[in-house]
C-alpha cells in the first residue's frame, strides 16, 4: 500500500483551509488545518508532516519567515507556498528559502495536487501562470540582490510584522515569550536601522515589504 503524504494546511481564512482540505483530504493523510504562522511552526513539530502547503500573508507570523524556520528545523519538508500574489519575486523569495513549488490561489483546484506530488517526487512546481517571468528573473539575475528587509535580523522581521499588526510591546513579549523590554530593544533597533519614527512608517514599511497583508 502506498503511503499518503502526510500534510499540513495553513491560511488565515477559514473558507479557504476548508476549501482546500477538500482538494486534499482523498489523496493525503490531512494532519492539520492552522490559520497563523505561529500555529503552523507548533503543528509541524508536533505533526511531523511531510508537506505543508502555506500562504504567504498570514497573522503573527508572515509564510516566508515561517517557513524559514521550518527549513531550519526540518530540512526535508516540503514547502508548497499558495498564495494570491502573482508577483514571480515572491516565488523568488519562497525557493530562496527552500519552498519545493509556489501556485496561485485562483488555480489551486487544477495545481495542488499536481504540485504535491510533484515535490513528493522531489521535484519542484511553479505554477505555470507566472512560470515565464518567473524563469525571466533568474536569466536576468543569476544571484538574490539583498533588500531592505535583509537589514533586519529574523527576529527583528518577527517583531516588526507584529508591530504593524498592532500588537502592543507587552502583546509581542507575551507571543515571541521575551520581556517587554527585549520587545523594547528590538523596536529601537528596527527605527535606527530602518530610520523610520512612528509604529505608522513602520506598518507602511512592512506592508510595502510583504511583511504584512494591507487587508
Amino acid at each position: 500500500m502506498v503511503t499518503k503524504p502526510r500534510v499540513i494546511l495553513a491560511d488565515d481564512h477559514s473558507l479557504v483551509l476548508e476549501g482546500l482540505a477538500k482538494l486534499v483530504e482523498e489523496d493525503c493523510d490531512l494532519v492539520g488545518k492552522v490559520e497563523d504562522g505561529r500555529a503552523l511552526l507548533q503543528a509541524a513539530q508536533k505533526l511531523e508532516p511531510d508537506v505543508i502547503v502555506l500562504d504567504i500573508s498570514m497573522p503573527k507570523l508572515n509564510g516566508l519567515d515561517a517557513g524559514r524556520q521550518l527549513k531550519k528545523l526540518f530540512p526535508t519538508i516540503k514547502l508548497i507556498f499558495l498564495t494570491m500574489h502573482a508577483d514571480p519575486l515572491y516565488a523568488k523569495e519562497a525557493f530562496q528559502i527552500g519552498a519545493s513549488g509556489f501556485l496561485l490561489k485562483r488555480s489551486a483546484a487544477s495545481e495542488l495536487m499536481l504540485a504535491i506530488h510533484a515535490v513528493m517526487k522531489g521535484q519542484f512546481y511553479v505554477t505555470p501562470a507566472i512560470a515565464k517571468d518567473f524563469l525571466g528573473t533568474f536569466s536576468q539575475e543569476m544571484s538574490f540582490p539583498h533588500t531592505e528587509t535583509d537589514l533586519l535580523t529574523p527576529r527583528q522581521r518577527e517583531v516588526l510584522q507584529l508591530i504593524a499588526e498592532g500588537h502592543t510591546n507587552k502583546e509581542i513579549a507575551t507571543i515571541l515569550n521575551v520581556s517587554a523590554k527585549t520587545i523594547e530593544f528590538h523596536r529601537t533597533q528596527i527605527i535606527r536601522e530602518l530610520n523610520l519614527h512612528s509604529t505608522a512608517e513602520l506598518t507602511r514599511y512592512a506592508i510595502v515589504h510583504g511583511l504584512v497583508s494591507p487587508e
